[in-house]
C-alpha cells in the first residue's frame, strides 16, 4: 500500500470476519503509530447502506472516498434457506457484488479484496481443491444461487483488470469461526451451532449432548483472527487478480468429533457426547490446498485449534446476550 493516507472501507464490517479485522487493526495501531497515522479504517454494515441498491452504494463511496476496499458483505443463510431461495441468493448477491465493484471502479479504488467461500467449488471434484478449479463444474445443487454469485466476483475481477487495469482480487477461506459469529439455529455453521448448543446443555445440566451424524467427516477450520491477519497481508502484499485460498494446512483437518470434544473441553461440560447416526453427515471431506499461500507467506503461524476454540467459547459465554442468536 502506498505512502499517502489510505482510506480502507470494509463492507460487511459488523460480521465475523469484519470484526476480526477490526480487532487485528486496533492491535496494530497500538503497536505501530506510524502505520496508524497513514491508515483510516471504516467498517460499514447494512445500517450504513443497502448494497443491493446502486444509489445507496454509490452514496456510501462518495461519502467515504476509499482508496482500498475489503468486500465482505453478502446475503447468507443456512442450508434450508439456501435450498428454498436459490434465486434470491443469486440475484441479491449479484447485485451487491456488481454495485460494490462498479463503485470501486468509478471511484478509482486502488485495490479490492473480496471474500468468497469454498462452497463455490464444483460439487464433483478431486481433492485437494486448489484455486484453478473454481469454474470446473457445477456447484452443489443445494446452494447454487449463492455459489454462482460468488463465482461471478472472480469474473468481474478479471473483467475490470483486463479492460481497466484494476487490481481487484479475491480470497477463498476454509470454514471460519471465532468471536462475533452467527449462532442462530437456522443459519449457524457447525462450530457456532455446537458452541451455542453446548452452552445450553451446560446451563440445563443435561447429562448427554447429541451431535448430528457420525462425527467422522473431516473439515479445515480457520480462526477468524488468523483469517483477518491473512486478509491484511493480501491487501498489502498480494498483487494478482487470481484468487488465493486462505486455509490451514491439509494435515490440520479435524473431524466433527474433534470439534465437539474441543468445545466440550472449553465449556468444561461434564456430560457425554452421543452421535445420532440416523442423521446425514454431508460430504466426508472438502480438503483445500494452501500451497499457493505457503509459497508466498511461508512463516505464517496459525493459532492452534484447541486454543482458538477456547477463546471463541469464552467470547460467546461472556457476550451471549449481545450475540446473533
Amino acid at each position: 500500500m502506498s505512502g499517502e493516507k489510505n482510506v480502507i472501507l470494509v463492507t460487511g464490517g459488523s460480521g465475523l470476519v469484519g470484526q476480526a479485522i477490526k480487532t487485528v487493526v486496533e492491535e496494530e495501531r497500538r503497536q505501530d503509530a506510524v502505520r496508524a497515522s497513514k491508515e483510516s479504517w471504516i467498517f460499514c454494515s447494512s445500517k450504513d447502506a443497502d448494497l443491493r441498491d446502486k444509489a445507496q452504494t454509490d452514496a456510501l463511496f462518495e461519502k467515504h472516498k476509499p482508496t482500498h476496499v475489503i468486500h465482505l458483505a453478502a446475503i447468507v443463510g443456512g442450508l434450508f434457506e439456501n435450498m428454498a431461495h436459490n434465486l434470491e441468493f443469486f440475484r441479491e448477491n449479484m447485485a451487491i457484488n456488481d454495485n460494490v465493484l462498479n463503485a470501486c471502479f468509478k471511484n478509482d479504488v486502488k485495490k479490492v479484496v473480496s471474500c468468497l467461500s469454498t462452497c463455490i467449488f464444483p460439487d464433483k471434484i478431486t481433492y485437494p481443491i486448489d484455486e484453478t478449479m473454481v469454474h470446473n463444474g457445477l456447484p452443489h445443487p443445494s446452494n447454487y444461487g449463492y455459489s454462482y454469485a460468488k463465482r461471478m466476483v472472480d469474473i468481474l475481477n478479471r473483467g475490470y483488470h483486463e479492460q481497466h487495469g484494476c487490481m481487484f482480487t479475491s480470497v477463498i477461506p476454509c470454514n471460519v469461526f471465532g468471536a462475533h459469529d452467527n449462532y442462530s439455529v437456522s443459519a449457524a455453521h457447525v462450530v457456532p451451532a455446537l458452541v451455542r448448543r453446548m452452552h445450553d446443555a451446560v446451563l440445563a445440566g443435561d447429562k448427554t449432548f447429541t451431535v448430528l451424524g457420525t462425527g467422522k467427516p473431516l473439515r479445515q477450520f480457520i480462526y477468524s483472527l488468523d483469517l483477518a491477519k491473512l486478509m491484511l497481508w493480501v491487501l498489502r502484499n498480494y498483487n494478482s487478480v487470481e484468487p488465493i485460498i486462505l486455509s490451514v494446512d491439509e494435515e490440520d483437518e479435524v473431524t466433527i468429533s474433534d470439534v465437539a470434544e474441543a468445545i466440550k473441553k472449553a465449556h468444561n461440560y461434564q456430560g457425554e457426547i452421543v452421535y445420532d447416526t440416523t442423521k446425514a453427515d454431508g460430504q466426508y471431506k472438502k480438503t483445500a490446498s494452501n500451497k499457493k499461500l505457503r509459497s508466498l507467506y511461508k512463516d505464517f503461524t496459525f493459532t492452534p485449534f484447541e486454543k482458538a476454540i477456547q477463546e471463541s467459547v469464552k467470547w460467546f459465554i461472556e457476550n451471549r446476550e449481545h450475540a446473533r442468536l
